[in-house]
């Protein structure tokens, strides 16, 4: 995306603390106890990254840190990965189609300290978990491009999920979302732009770590999501009514997102669901 915006101290706090963390456990120890620790025991020092195909092409990807590839299994359209442990701070990440070696796109997370098209916001940090989407490009959909979002793993209230929802479906203008639980409906999120979480903040005051794809709290239950265009508010039809009967569990997080249906006209929407918080 081409709008730039200065990360602030909050981002700078979180992307230190996990150094801080292990640089007030080490010197807690001198250095006989750090050395009698056996590599293998030491806990692992790393981020945690889950990778989305939400390309409107049915090819799986294969994810790479630098040259390394982190997924063992392709990503097919609409699915994700489980959380990998991967490389933290400045990182390449990359993807490849299917079995080929050749990188279909490359971005650079942390090599500056502004969001824009050519470089990237904050990388992966150590001890976080995030998320990060291919998708198609907003300034131009027949490219591709990475998107990364912080997962804020904090427990929602008793009773309550954490729901987080992404625009992913190109040629779809913004859309607005609302949660139906026992016949009744109540809107979440309204206009959702194309390349965007629901809620999210990009600038100002309110910018931090977790305001690039915030979640919210919602009741647990069954649930469904209705998705409609925000300009007119017709429904938006969702390929195979995937959010229609959703089992949203109290504890647990769930990041909703759309995406274009590889050769066909239909939009299509998935859900994955954050095991732990």
């Amino acid at each position: 995306m081409k709008t730039k915006i200065k990360i602030n101290q909050h981002i700078l706090i979180s992307r230190f603390a996990g150094i801080m963390l292990i640089a007030g456990l080490l010197a807690s120890c001198n250095k006989a106890d750090y050395l009698d620790v056996n590599a293998g025991e030491r806990p692992p020092l790393n981020a945690e990254i889950r990778f989305v195909n939400a390309r409107p092409v049915d090819i799986p990807l294969q994810f790479w840190a630098f040259t390394a590839q982190v997924t063992t299994t392709a990503v097919g359209v609409g699915k994700a990965s489980p959380y990998l442990p991967t490389v933290f701070g400045n990182v390449q990440i990359n993807f490849t189609e299917g079995t080929g070696s050749s990188y279909k796109l490359s971005r650079q997370f942390g090599n500056q300290a502004a969001f824009s098209a050519s470089g990237g916001p904050n990388g992966p940090v150590a001890g976080y978990r995030h998320t990060v989407f291919a998708a198609s490009s907003k300034a131009d959909i027949t490219k591709d491009t990475l998107i990364l979002f912080y997962d804020n793993q904090q427990s929602p209230a008793a009773g309550k999920a954490k729901l987080r929802f992404v625009h992913l479906a190109p040629d779809i203008p913004a859309v607005s979302i609302a949660l139906q639980q026992q016949g009744k409906e109540n809107r979440l999120f309204e206009q959702v732009e194309y390349g965007r979480a629901g809620g999210s903040v990009l600038s100002g005051d309110s910018l931090n770590v977790w305001s690039l794809g915030p979640f919210i709290e919602v009741p647990a239950g069954t649930s469904g999501l209705a998705v409609s265009i925000t300009s007119g508010h017709s429904p938006l039809p969702i390929e195979g009514e995937t959010f229609s009967n959703l089992a949203l569990e109290a504890g647990k997080s769930y990041t909703a997102f759309l995406y274009k249906v590889p050769g066909k006209s239909a939009t299509g929407g998935a859900i994955i669901k954050h095991l732990e918080n």
